[in-house]
């Protein structure tokens, strides 16, 4: 009898524990998997913790490794003026290593876990579009400032993906830019291409450059594809020369481009190369093909470290004080995405990820160093873009703004 009472005071007082442990825990759940309060651990209701899933190491990660840096100069501005409601901006970073499943499985840990009000990432097209299903899953706003692909923000059937965003502009817009580049400045009728049939970016991308630039009278002779980790060209660029194409559209991420720009040099090719903006990493190029390689060379992209404007300059002294380079346009749509998350937080007056959800989708004047835009009807955003080209001495240069 009184064994039974001990063991139902235990019982009790498990019971009792239990219900204290679980309100000391940070946030309450405003949603499937979402933190109403945004608190990070030991900062209470001081902080609001925002996930960053970005290409650290690996093959991509230049481009991770510069759209971070940029976008830590964003927060570092943001909490130095007082942060967000009131509150800092903490970041809680993990590196998915250029990896899908590892894109997925930080998604999950971000919003199921660390319970993060919004997710900044993943960077390329492919790791965002593996991680889509979680942000719709946990209904946490999911943001990428450089995945290009269309099927990110709208799927095949032209629903919408809600807590999906993106603040760059997609594949297809870059292919029929290029396809217009090189139809009604170049004056091109003859094309060649060459694409990485292992990735969306590439591929989408080509359909519309040549949907587009058939359009507009022109000849594709030669299509040409490889596959992810090739390094010799020179076969598929001696059959493009032989067919007198004019022009090779490369629709693919710098370091296969770089190699085809050294390797069709090699050959004695003279036609123009032209791109999208996987082609932004102006050291890598240049050091791999050389500015003479490069003179014929043109890609699509939506930011120019030599604007102008107050705000951009600023940018770059502090990008180039703290990583001695110029930033390229990762680094640039980096600080963009902290100051537009920021932005939609500020909007919504709360942390609810359901309600930052809604401040996104109701964008219409954001400010940015790549261009001010509204978020368009299907979360993709409404602006403009640049034609880059090549100086002499191997730096950027506009060649040509399109709204």
């Amino acid at each position: 009898m009184n064994m039974r009472k001990v063991l139902a005071a235990l019982l009790v007082m498990t019971f009792v524990f239990g219900l204290l442990a679980g309100c000391g825990s940070s946030g309450s759940a405003g949603n499937a998997g979402g933190s109403a309060g945004g608190a990070a651990a030991g900062g209470a209701e001081e902080t609001i913790l925002l996930g960053v899933n970005f290409e650290l190491s690996g093959g991509l990660a230049a481009y991770g490794q510069s759209k971070i840096n940029g976008l830590k100069i964003a927060l570092d501005e943001i909490n130095a003026a007082g942060g967000v409601l009131g509150k800092k901006i903490v970041l809680k970073e993990y590196d998915n290593k250029g990896d899908n499943a590892e894109a997925v499985n930080i998604s999950t840990r971000l919003m199921g876990e660390d319970k993060v009000v919004a997710m900044m990432g993943p960077v390329t097209s492919g790791r965002v579009m593996a991680s889509v299903d979680v942000a719709k899953q946990f209904q946490i706003p999911m943001v990428t400032g450089t995945g290009t692909s269309a099927g990110i923000t709208v799927n095949e059937d032209g629903s919408v993906n809600d807590f999906v965003y993106r603040i760059c502009f997609i594949d297809p817009y870059q292919g029929t830019l290029a396809a217009n580049y090189a139809a009604d400045t170049l004056k091109v009728k003859n094309a060649a291409m060459l694409v990485n049939q292992s990735d969306d970016y590439s591929i989408y991308m080509a359909e519309a450059f040549k949907k587009t630039f058939e359009e507009k009278g022109g000849t594709i002779l030669e299509n040409s594809t490889f596959v992810e980790g090739d390094l010799d060209f020179k076969a598929a660029l001696t059959k493009i020369k032989s067919s007198g194409a004019e022009l090779i559209f490369c629709p693919n991420y710098y370091e296969p481009d770089a190699l085809i720009a050294k390797q069709a040099q090699e050959l004695g090719y003279d036609g123009y190369l032209l791109g999208g903006d996987g082609w932004d990493n102006l050291d890598h190029l240049i050091k791999t093909a050389g500015a003479d390689a490069l003179q014929k060379a043109f890609f699509i992209n939506q930011y120019f470290p030599g604007d102008t404007t107050e705000k951009n300059q600023n940018f770059v002294k502090k990008y180039t004080e703290l990583h001695k380079d110029a930033p390229p346009s990762f680094a640039a749509l980096g600080y963009d995405l902290m100051y537009f998350v920021a932005d939609a937080i500020e909007r919504a007056g709360t942390t609810d990820p359901a309600e930052i959800n809604k401040a996104m989708a109701g964008t219409t004047n954001f400010e940015g160093i790549t261009g001010s835009f509204a978020m368009g009807e299907n979360h993709d955003p409404i602006k403009s873009a640049l034609v880059i080209g090549y100086t002499a001495d191997g730096q950027y240069k506009v060649v040509e703004k399109v709204q």
